[in-house]
């Protein structure tokens, strides 16, 4: 019993010290209210003194829209652009450098202060200035960097007129992609684009717009080099932002306002023209004076052939080098393959003229034109019995015959003169007479000589003989006049498709 006694007396003596020590110590403070500073005499601050009580946060907060007040309101930002200069990159980077003046104009109606400083016509201030207000967050959605131009500080002007009007200003160099297409290289023009999007806030609460005259104006220093600037235009558009394509910041689906700044540009192919063309065109030529030489001058043939081949490849490679890997065929490689094709040509037309020239046998042609020698250097044994045929055919009363060798003479009287060759031949006549004829006729009256002892009229042959080294001669003063009308006819092509088409 004295044990819970001594217990219960040293619980109450415990809450009794413990109530004592709370109540000795000090009570917290409330919060002051924060007092906002007064506007009225404006025009006596400063404009570093007057902007800090405009824009104190108890009236001003720099996170909210302008609009913040009527949430059905929409916040219209117009936008003008000033280009001092565009570097159009190489092909196979697929971009291009800019830099441009970005203006947005804006109204702020809590930052109005007509009424309070009238003598005041404008608040201009750098970044500092863009810290204590509300700035649109744009982005460029074909952007591979960006960034604000200056030296010591960053090239930004902010400046706010009496009426709320906001003008923000900031100088900016960017590398935007611009894809390509190549088509038609050299001869190709370029359209590339600055894209400009709205990043938090949709288009039912901000709406970026272009201004009305002129929004963007070029520098008249502006000059390109590889380019020329044909065209620019800009319009005006939505896009649509969803959580699943993560297009843009707000994460949420809606559509979110958007601006285009849109600039053609020419190739220029003076260039190309002195650096790949004209000198493709001139090897092209060299390789036909390997016509000049003589078929069986291997050694230099070769030579020339080849050296025309390796150079005109030589000079296709290091221009191709300055491109992209693309899976279509470009305007430039449809000439490499037209010129490599004249040069490959040239190289098989030696090797056909130096084969025929090493042959030996004469070949026996019924007319001297390009038919009849193609066919008989191409298929040699099918023109020799075609010649038998059309000899057989030219006697129809001729069913067989055979040619003695061994029938020859030689007489002064002949006016063939010695070694004239007699041919014995051996008609088949009807059954009725039951008896063959023998008869003799000359060589020249069986190919159109004399005609033939019976009185029938035979049709005439005339053939001609030409050496191997003959052909190869008139194949190769052929190919000097053809080569170059068919590399004619190819410019006339290539040249119609990348001005015309």
């Amino acid at each position: 019993m004295s044990n819970m006694n001594a217990r219960t007396i040293f619980l109450i003596l415990l809450f009794t010290i413990c109530k004592h020590a709370d109540a000795q110590k000090p009570a917290i403070p409330a919060p002051a209210p924060v007092e906002c500073p007064s506007l009225e005499n404006g025009d006596s601050y400063t404009q570093s003194e007057f902007l800090s009580r405009l824009a104190h946060e108890c009236r001003y907060d720099r996170l909210l829209l302008p609009t913040y007040q009527t949430p059905t309101d929409v916040v219209y930002v117009h936008a003008s652009a000033y280009v001092y200069f565009i570097q159009p990159a190489e092909a196979h980077d697929l971009n291009f450098k800019l830099h441009f003046l970005l203006q947005l104009r804006w109204t702020d109606a809590r930052l109005a202060y007509a009424l309070y400083s009238p003598e005041r016509t404008r608040i201009i201030g750098e970044n500092d200035l863009r810290q204590r207000v509300w700035v649109p967050h744009l982005y460029m959605s074909n952007e591979q960097s960006s960034s604000l131009m200056g030296t010591d500080s960053k090239d930004v002007l902010i400046s706010i007129a009496p009426d709320g009007e906001v003008l923000f200003s900031r100088r900016m160099q960017a590398v935007l992609y611009c894809w390509m297409n190549l088509q038609k290289f050299p001869f190709d023009d370029q359209t590339c684009s600055m894209n400009l999007e709205s990043w938090k806030y949709n288009a039912s609460s901000l709406r970026i717009m272009w201004e009305r005259d002129n929004p963007v104006h070029l520098s008249s220093e502006l000059h390109l080099t590889e380019y020329s600037l044909i065209d620019y235009w800009t319009n005006e558009s939505v896009v649509r932002g969803d959580i699943v394509n993560m297009r843009l910041g707000g994460g949420r689906s809606g559509n979110y306002s958007a601006l285009k700044f849109t600039f053609k540009l020419g190739r220029e192919v003076g260039y190309y023209l002195m650096d790949y063309f004209i000198p493709s065109m001139m090897i092209v030529a060299m390789s036909w004076v390997t016509f000049w030489l003589q078929a069986d001058a291997s050694a230099p043939r070769i030579t020339l052939g080849t050296s025309t081949m390796l150079s005109f490849i030589t000079l296709a490679s290091s221009q191709a080098k300055t491109l992209p890997k693309v899976s279509y065929i470009k305007a430039s490689e449809i000439w490499f393959l037209g010129c490599i094709g004249f040069i490959f040509s040239a190289l098989v037309e030696f090797a056909f003229v130096n084969t025929i020239w090493r042959r030996k046998k004469v070949v026996n042609l019924k007319k001297v034109n390009s038919k009849y020698i193609l066919k008989s250097t191409l298929t040699p044994r099918l023109a020799r019995k075609e010649l038998q045929k059309e000899l057989q055919e030219s006697s129809p009363q001729l069913t067989k015959s055979r040619s003695c060798s061994s029938l020859q003479r030689e007489t002064s009287a002949d006016p063939a003169g010695p070694g004239f060759n007699n041919y014995l031949t051996v008609h088949s006549f009807p059954s009725a007479l039951n008896l063959p004829t023998i008869t003799t006729q000359s060589y020249d009256e069986l190919t159109g000589g004399a005609p033939p002892s019976d009185g029938s009229d035979e049709p005439k042959h005339t053939w001609t003989t030409m050496t191997p080294q003959q052909i190869a001669t008139w194949i190769d003063k052929r190919s000097r006049v053809l080569f170059p009308l068919l590399f004619l006819a190819f410019n006339i092509l290539y040249w119609t498709f990348v001005y015309c088409l």
